[in-house]
């Protein structure tokens, strides 16, 4: 009688392995002081950094949505890593937290050798860019669950903030000043919408122009992550909101307390052209509701602060705090 084996099965324990043996070297790319060890053990190790009164440990998870099937339709795989972290990371510093290290959990019908190496050398760059380690992983190759060429990514982050630092409602007033900073692009809330207008409603492809370059590329375009720029301005930073989901006039009530609405100047925001091409056939409101229309993280800043903020970054005032029921409103 014959056997069957476990890669019969649609389970390829030899490629699997191949994809550890590629991704070592991008792994070690990212280390940061306080990695303990190596991949290959049965979890990750680092060591708690010192020089905090009360450290709290921060964790965040993500995924990218449906930008996944852009990337995997399109064959480019090499930049949805950064969104990976990019959507992880950012939300921890709106707590006053550092990102330490990262994980990941890819999940398809066929391990494809290649485009998964192409994935985790994104997330390599992304925390490259966060200043965090990616101490490891999952790879699940599970046929059946997923046609053979899709994937699914998730990413989960750890931070350390000090305890009397995480509560940014207690910090900021009326008064305060909206500083946006820019977005790279759609990041990686609303493609279902996007997908459907562009794709369903326009009938565009992915190699049609839009604004001198393939649109895919303006599409694949990498979630930014605003780390770097959290560090080196924190002092002068009360509060952080990371426009996602949502959009301004949701997320940004997450940072306020009970008496104060954010006064959003809808004139002054530097709205992206995709958002623009989108807009053609989705009212105005729902665009805010869905996409960060080119503001990807908000801070809240004392108004003696504002131009050192601006001289450091490539942030604009786009409004002011003042009492007010707790909401975020353009006007």
């Amino acid at each position: 009688m014959s056997q069957i084996s476990y890669k019969d099965a649609g389970v390829d324990i030899d490629a699997g392995n191949s994809f550890v043996e590629n991704i070592k070297p991008l792994v070690k790319s990212t280390a940061v002081p306080g990695v303990v060890g190596g991949i290959g053990s049965f979890a990750g190790a680092f060591e708690l950094p010192t020089g905090f009164r009360e450290p709290v440990m921060l964790a965040a998870t993500d995924g990218v949505g449906t930008k996944l099937k852009l990337a995997i339709e399109s064959g480019i795989h090499n930049t949805v890593g950064i969104d990976l972290v990019a959507m992880c990371v950012n939300d921890l510093i709106c707590n006053f937290g550092t990102p330490s290290f990262f994980l990941d959990y890819y999940a398809t019908g066929k391990l494809d050798v290649n485009a998964a190496t192409a994935v985790v050398s994104g997330i390599a760059e992304g925390c490259r860019q966060a200043e965090c380690a990616l101490i490891g992983g999952e790879t699940a190759e599970m046929p059946g669950m997923y046609s053979e060429d899709d994937y699914d990514l998730a990413g989960f982050a750890v931070g350390i903030a000090e305890k009397s630092e995480l509560d940014r409602t207690t910090q900021v007033r009326a008064g305060d000043v909206l500083i946006a900073l820019p977005s790279s692009g759609i990041h990686s809330n609303g493609f279902s919408l996007a997908r459907k207008v562009l794709f369903e409603k326009m009938g565009m492809k992915f190699d049609d122009d839009f604004n001198g370059k393939p649109l895919i590329e303006t599409l694949l375009e990498p979630t930014r992550i605003y780390v770097k720029t959290f560090k080196a301005n924190k002092e002068k930073i009360q509060a952080l909101a990371h426009i996602t989901g949502g959009g301004l006039v949701e997320n940004l009530p997450r940072v306020l307390p009970e008496g104060l609405r954010a006064v959003i100047q809808e004139r002054s925001i530097r709205t992206l052209p995709i958002f623009d091409l989108i807009g053609q056939h989705v009212e105005r409101a729902e665009m805010f509701r869905a996409f960060n229309m080119g503001v990807g993280m908000v801070l809240v800043v004392r108004p003696d602060d504002v131009d050192a903020l601006l001289a450091n970054t490539d942030g604009y005032i786009i409004g002011a705090l003042e009492a007010g029921a707790r909401e975020a409103v353009l006007v």
